[in-house]
């Protein structure tokens, strides 16, 4: 038996927190900004992704009209930091909903450093950062979409293996349902199967 959840019935918090339930375990943009007066901003954003692959384009979503929002809109800058476990405190403190005259940088305790590519600064502490210029912003319901066109990446070397990043390096933070996030589980690796091995690689579970 389901039990079945209209959206037009439910009340909105009621279904917003019944669907960030069930998509996860989403990333987290952990994006930096300047105001247009100079206030550094740092807040996490879990609806994130990557919008093209050429050119290079993220996107987050902010809900409501926050302070990322409005920085980037103003500076047409912003720097997604990576979320790693080790700054699971940090990152979560940066969600409070501080004034827009207090810098999250400074209230949780973590450092600057300069970006190469544009003016907002990146997290020193993150093992990444994805520099980025204001692509478009797309207004949905009481949501925006954010999408940025990525100039710059720059990793931590003691993340890599070869020259690619190893994910138990990185460690990454998602976020889940209500107050819950998670870490990294078990990695399975699976090969994708081509169309003309199908007949010789796949059997159905139970046949």
């Amino acid at each position: 038996m389901r039990v079945e959840v209209d959206p037009e019935a439910a009340g909105r918090r009621e279904f917003y927190a019944l669907l960030n339930s069930v998509v996860v375990p989403r990333p987290i943009a952990w994006v930096s900004s300047r105001s247009a007066g100079g206030v550094l901003n740092l807040a996490p954003h879990s609806f994130f992704t990557v919008s093209c692959v050429q050119p290079p384009m993220v996107q987050f979503t902010s809900v409501g009209r926050k302070d990322s929002l409005n920085n980037v809109e103003a500076t047409g800058e912003f720097v997604v930091n990576f979320a790693a476990e080790p700054l699971y405190e940090q990152v979560n403190a940066s969600g409070t909903n501080f004034p827009p005259e207090v810098s999250e940088f400074e209230a949780v305790g973590v450092s600057t450093e300069p970006s190469r590519t544009v003016g907002v600064p990146r997290v020193a502490e993150s093992p990444v950062a994805i520099e980025c210029t204001l692509h478009q912003t797309l207004e949905l319901g009481d949501c925006t979409l954010v999408i940025g066109r990525v100039r710059h990446i720059a990793v931590d070397a003691a993340m890599l293996d070869g020259d690619h990043p190893e994910i138990r390096r990185l460690r990454p933070l998602a976020r889940l349902g209500k107050d819950e996030w998670s870490t990294l589980g078990d990695i399975r690796s699976i090969t994708r199967i081509r169309y003309a091995d199908w007949p010789g690689h796949f059997t159905p579970p139970g046949h």
